[in-house]
C-alpha cells in the first residue's frame, strides 16, 4: 500500500481509506472488527466516520478497535445531520459544530479528530459563521484539520477566501461523490481543490455497487429498495453506462470493482478513494484495486464508456476542439 500528502497538511495517508458507515449497520462488531483488521493488515492508516453513521455506533466501534494504536491512524468523522431531537442539534451553527465535535470525541475515545468534515452545506447558516466554527475547535486543539463534503466548488471557494482573509485554518480535504457514472467532480470540484493544493478523498467509486455488475438486469436490488441511491444511479443511462462497463472489464480480465476503484484513484486531483464493504470476502476486491495497472491507455478506454460533463460554461464547442 503506498501512501500520499494529504492535501497541505504534510501527513502521509494510504491510497486508500476505509469507510465505516457499517460499522454497527449492515456488519456487526465482529464483522467490523475482522474488517477492520484486514485493512490494517494491507496497510491502511486512514479511516472514515460520520456522527450520524448508525447513529453513532459507527463511531464507537472505530473508537474501540483504534485506541490502542491511535497514534498510527488518521481518523476522520463529520457533522451536521440530526443527532437528536432537537431542533438545533443540526446544521453547521458554531454552537452545534462544537457539541457534536465533544459527542464525537467521547465515542471515538480519542482526545483529537485529525480531520472534521461538515457533512453537508449548510443553507440556513451563513459561511463565515460555519468556518468560525471550525476556526474554534482546531484552536480548542480538538480537531487538527477542517474540511468539507458535498460542497459545491464555489461554496468550497468562498469557504477557503474567508478563512484566507482571517487568517484561520484553512479547508485541508473535501469529500465529494465520484465514480465513472458520476463525473460531475471533474468540472469545477477537482480543478478548484487541485488550484489550492486541497486533498480530495471522494466517496462511492463503484457507485454504490452498480459499477460491481451485480444489480444489472435484476428487478430488485439495494438501488430500488435504497431511495437514496435509486435517486442517484436509477436513470436507466447509468445502467448502460455500468453494463458497458462491466462487460468491458470481462472482456480484459479486470474485476469491475477493483478497476472502477483504481481508475478513481487515477485522478491526479484525488488523494484516496473512499472503500466500503458489509464483509471481508467483499473487502477484498476494493483492497484489491492497488493491484489494478492502470496505465494511461486504460484510464481513457474506461473514461469513454461514460458521458464526459460539460464544461461549467456549457461551451460544447470548446470542449470538442480541446480534444482536437
Amino acid at each position: 500500500m503506498k501512501t500520499k500528502l494529504l492535501g497541505r497538511t504534510g501527513i502521509s495517508v494510504s491510497e486508500l481509506c476505509f469507510g465505516t458507515m457499517s460499522f454497527g449497520g449492515d456488519a456487526d462488531e465482529p464483522t467490523s472488527a475482522a474488517m477492520y483488521a484486514a485493512c490494517r493488515d494491507a496497510g491502511i492508516n486512514f479511516f472514515d466516520c460520520a456522527d450520524v453513521y448508525n447513529s453513532g455506533k459507527s463511531e464507537e466501534i472505530l473508537g474501540r478497535l483504534a485506541k490502542d494504536h491511535r497514534d498510527d491512524l488518521v481518523l476522520t468523522t463529520k457533522c451536521f445531520g440530526p443527532t437528536s431531537g432537537d431542533v438545533n442539534a443540526r446544521g453547521s451553527s458554531r454552537r452545534h459544530v462544537v457539541r457534536a465535535v465533544e459527542a464525537s470525541l467521547r465515542r471515538l475515545q480519542t482526545d483529537r479528530i485529525d480531520v472534521l468534515f461538515l457533512h453537508q452545506f449548510d443553507r440556513q447558516t451563513p459561511i463565515e459563521e460555519s468556518m468560525r466554527a471550525l476556526e474554534d475547535v482546531v484552536r480548542a486543539g480538538k480537531v487538527l484539520y477542517p474540511a468539507v463534503s458535498n460542497w459545491s466548488a464555489w461554496q468550497t471557494q468562498r469557504a477557503l477566501d474567508i478563512q484566507e482573509h482571517h487568517a484561520w485554518a484553512r479547508l485541508q480535504v473535501i469529500q465529494p461523490m465520484y465514480n465513472l457514472v458520476k463525473r460531475q467532480a471533474e468540472v469545477e470540484i477537482l480543478p478548484m481543490a487541485t488550484a489550492n493544493g486541497v486533498g480530495v478523498i471522494p466517496y462511492s467509486p463503484a457507485a454504490a455497487g452498480l459499477l460491481s455488475g451485480k444489480y444489472l438486469g435484476q428487478a430488485s436490488g439495494r438501488l430500488n429498495t435504497n431511495k437514496m441511491y435509486e435517486a442517484r444511479y436509477g436513470e436507466a443511462w447509468a445502467f448502460d453506462v455500468a453494463e458497458k462497463y462491466v462487460a468491458f472489464c470481462r472482456q480484459r480480465g479486470l474485476h469491475p470493482v477493483s478497476t472502477a476503484i483504481a481508475w478513481v484513484s487515477a485522478h491526479p486531483a484525488v488523494t484516496a478513494p473512499i472503500i466500503g464493504a458489509r464483509n471481508v470476502t467483499q473487502l477484498a476486491d476494493s483492497l484489491a484495486a492497488v493491484t489494478v495497472g492502470m496505465t494511461p491507455e486504460l484510464y481513457a478506454e474506461i473514461t469513454a464508456l461514460s458521458r464526459t460533463p460539460p464544461p461549467a460554461t456549457d461551451r460544447l464547442e470548446e470542449q470538442k476542439a480541446a480534444k482536437g
